[in-house]
């Protein structure tokens, strides 16, 4: 025992390297053995993230160009509601200015119509038109010349999603046609007349619905390449031309349209009742005779 312990340095250090070594079995036993990658697979697994990472790029659609394309192809209709005050003497020519100048622009007119002042309602005019969107400054320029422009509404619609819908259905029934068509006109083909008949119809309904879908589009077309003008003349009112202005001329006028009224009533009653008057009086007399006769009778005699 003496002997052990006098020497403890080396007893000391054999006991820490006994221990050292025991501790790198153990984590030796515990780690998991992980295979490093050899020089040839590592540039194989570098080369399928990029494959992968390149085909991700394709699929997804590029902001900046899908944004683009999206505005060149919107196809927006626009509208426009003018009403134009001018002096009552003055509207026919108002709206013969506009229609002329309609004329020497790119617009055409839609339809027109032109009221005459009465005693019972005033004058006025309505001119509907198509014009081209570079033309359109102009033409209201011409509008604001003629008259004053009481108010002007504008209005857009987009029909981009109709255009697209309409596009893509006549795209399809075009292909579909052809095919129709080259099976029909296919050489050396036995087929049935029953299979040709149907073939046929098939065909002309396909080429009926291309048809109505290119009638649609151009439709479509029209309103999104020209804008909509409805432009309503009419004439100005003073104040003392008012109603509420003027309450006695407005209330013998509507004396003078009730007696009118009072009396064409008379006349339609009168109308009604003449020809009862023939059935009426013979009756009364009828009656007034058979009543005397009666009374006679009943009479006593004169002594």
């Amino acid at each position: 025992m003496h002997r052990f312990l006098s020497r403890p340095p080396a007893l000391v250090a054999a006991l820490i390297a006994v221990t050292l070594a025991l501790g790198a079995c153990g984590r030796q036993v515990e780690s998991p053995a992980m295979p490093a990658p050899s020089r040839d697979t590592a540039p194989e697994m570098s080369a399928k993230m990029m494959a992968g990472e390149r085909s991700s790029a394709q699929l997804a659609p590029s902001p900046a160009a899908g944004g683009g394309e999206a505005l060149s192809q919107r196809h927006i209709a626009v509208s426009h509601a003018l009403e134009v005050v001018v002096p009552a003497e003055q509207i026919t020519e108002a709206w013969k200015a506009v229609a002329d100048t309609c004329a020497k622009l790119d617009c055409e007119v839609v339809s027109s119509s032109v009221r005459k002042e009465l005693r019972d309602q005033p004058g006025g005019a309505e001119l509907e038109m198509r014009v081209n969107p570079k033309d359109a400054p102009q033409l209201l320029g011409q509008l604001e010349g003629v008259g004053r422009v009481a108010s002007h509404n504008t209005s857009s619609e987009d029909k981009t999603a109709q255009v697209v819908d309409v596009e893509a259905h006549i795209k399809n029934r075009t292909e579909f046609r052809d095919s129709l068509r080259a099976l029909l006109q296919q050489p050396g083909a036995n087929r049935k007349l029953s299979d040709v008949l149907e073939i046929q119809q098939t065909l002309s309904q396909t080429q009926a619905e291309l048809d109505s879908h290119a009638t649609q589009l151009k439709l479509l077309m029209q309103q999104t390449t020209r804008q909509h003008m409805q432009v309503s003349f009419r004439p100005e009112v003073t104040l003392t031309e008012g109603r509420a202005a003027n309450p006695i001329w407005t209330a013998l006028r509507d004396a003078g349209r009730v007696m009118s009224d009072s009396v064409a009533s008379l006349i339609t009653l009168v109308a009604a009742f003449v020809p009862w008057l023939v059935v009426l009086v013979p009756l009364v007399w009828a009656l007034r005779w058979a009543w005397a006769w009666r009374a006679r009778r009943r009479a006593p005699p004169a002594a």
